[in-house]
C-alpha cells in the first residue's frame, strides 16, 4: 500500500468530515456581469458543496443588478442587496446573513478549482480549538481565465504564519478566495475594517493572528487568481487602502527605543516604502493613465509618508536627508527631467559594473 493511499475507514472519516463541516460560500459583487457566472459555476460545481452561497450585490447600477438577477436565477443561487461600500463591506454582510460555522469567500473575477472546499476541508488541523483558518496555493490567470503558472503563494512569503515581524515586514499572500475561515475567529474581529479597499485581506489576517487563533497552510492549489489591469489592486483605490493601512500599523505598533522594537524602522518601511515612492514618481513623469488621472493624488500620499517619517525620532537622519531630497524632486516642475537623468544615471551605472 502506497503512503498516501487511505484505508477504507479513513477514507470514510474523511468523507464524513466533509458532510460535518458546513461552509458559506460569499461572493461581493459590482458590476461583475462579465465574470459572474463563471465565479458562480465554479461554487456549484464543488467536489463538497456548500451549505450556503450568496452573492451580494454591493451597489451596482440597476441593469448590471438585472443581469445578476437574470443568473441567479438561472444557476439557483441567491443574492442579497446593499449600498455600495466595498469589497470588505459586502463580505460582512454576507456573513451576517448566514449561519454557516466556517466561511469562503470568492471574488467576483476569479473562481475555484472544482476541489476548492474539499481540499481546504481536508488541510484543517483535527480538534485544534485554537482554529482561525486554513489557506491554499493558487494558480495565477489572466483576465479571461488562462493560466499563467501554478504556484504564487509558496514562491512569495513563508507559510504557514508564524510570526508578527514577518506579518507587519512583508504581504502576507493569504488570499480571501484561497481561504477558509472559522466564523468564530471572524466574528471575534469583527469581520473586515470597512475603511479599506486594498489590503483589507491582510488586515485581517493579522487581527485574527493577533487574537490567538492558529493559521495552516496546505500546499496544493485551490483557486484560480485572475489578475487584470482593471482589478483594485492596479487602481489608485489600492494606494489609498495602502496609506490607510500603513497609518494604521505605525498607530497599533509604534517605534519604541526604550524596548528595543522598532516595528516602523526596521519592518514596515521595508514593506511600503518603495510602491508608494515609485506610484509617486510615475505621476510625477507624468506616466499616462491613472498616475496622470491622479496625479496630485499620489504625491500628496507620497508627501505625507516623508512627513510622518520625518516626525519619527527612531528613523535614522541618513534615510531622513535621502527622503527630503526625495521629496524636493517629486515636487519640483523640473521632476520629470531630473528622473530622467537620475535614470541614466543609474543605467550607466550598471554598465559600468558588469564591466
Amino acid at each position: 500500500m502506497t503512503s498516501w493511499t487511505k484505508t477504507p475507514a479513513e477514507e470514510a472519516a474523511r468523507r464524513a468530515r466533509h458532510g460535518q463541516t458546513p461552509v458559506v460560500v460569499v461572493i461581493p459583487y459590482y458590476n461583475g456581469s462579465d465574470f459572474i457566472e463563471r465565479s458562480a459555476r465554479s461554487v456549484l460545481e464543488q467536489t463538497v458543496p456548500p451549505a450556503e452561497f450568496l452573492v451580494v450585490d454591493d451597489g451596482s447600477t440597476p441593469e448590471e443588478a438585472a443581469r445578476l438577477d437574470a443568473i441567479a436565477e438561472r444557476m439557483g443561487f441567491t443574492v442579497l442587496r446593499k449600498a455600495n461600500g466595498g469589497q470588505g463591506s459586502a463580505r460582512n454582510h454576507g456573513v451576517r446573513h448566514s449561519t454557516s460555522p466556517f466561511i469562503c469567500f470568492l471574488d467576483q473575477d476569479d473562481f475555484y478549482l472544482k476541489t476548492h472546499i474539499e481540499t481546504l476541508i481536508d488541510a484543517m488541523p483535527d480538534d485544534d480549538p485554537h482554529f482561525g483558518w486554513v489557506y491554499g496555493e493558487l494558480f495565477e490567470a489572466d483576465g479571461d481565465g488562462q493560466v499563467v503558472r501554478t504556484s504564487i503563494v509558496s514562491h512569495h512569503s513563508s507559510h504557514p504564519k508564524t510570526s508578527l515581524a514577518d506579518l507587519l515586514a512583508n504581504d502576507m499572500h493569504v488570499l480571501p478566495s484561497a481561504s477558509l475561515i472559522a466564523r468564530e475567529a471572524f466574528e471575534a474581529v469583527d469581520g473586515f475594517d470597512e475603511q479599506f479597499m486594498g489590503y483589507e485581506d491582510d488586515d485581517l489576517f493579522l487581527r485574527i493572528f493577533r487574537r490567538g487563533y492558529t493559521n495552516h497552510f496546505t500546499p496544493k492549489p485551490v483557486t484560480v487568481w485572475c489578475i487584470h489591469t482593471e482589478s483594485t489592486s492596479y487602481g489608485i483605490r489600492m494606494a489609498r487602502s495602502r496609506w490607510r493601512y500603513f497609518q494604521k500599523l505605525i498607530g497599533l505598533f509604534p517605534d519604541d527605543p526604550e524596548k528595543g522594537r522598532f516595528f516602523v524602522r526596521d519592518l514596515m518601511i521595508k514593506r511600503f516604502h518603495q510602491p508608494i515612492m515609485r506610484e509617486a514618481r510615475n505621476a510625477a513623469l507624468d506616466v499616462p493613465g491613472k498616475y496622470t488621472a491622479h496625479k496630485r493624488e499620489y504625491l500628496q500620499i507620497a508627501n505625507d509618508y516623508v512627513a510622518t517619517l520625518l516626525a519619527m525620532p527612531s528613523i535614522p537622519a541618513s534615510f531622513k536627508k535621502k527622503l527630503v531630497l526625495r521629496r524636493r524632486v517629486l515636487n519640483s516642475p523640473h521632476a520629470r527631467h531630473i528622473f530622467r537623468i537620475l535614470f541614466r544615471l543609474e543605467r550607466l551605472k550598471a554598465y559600468l559594473i558588469r564591466r
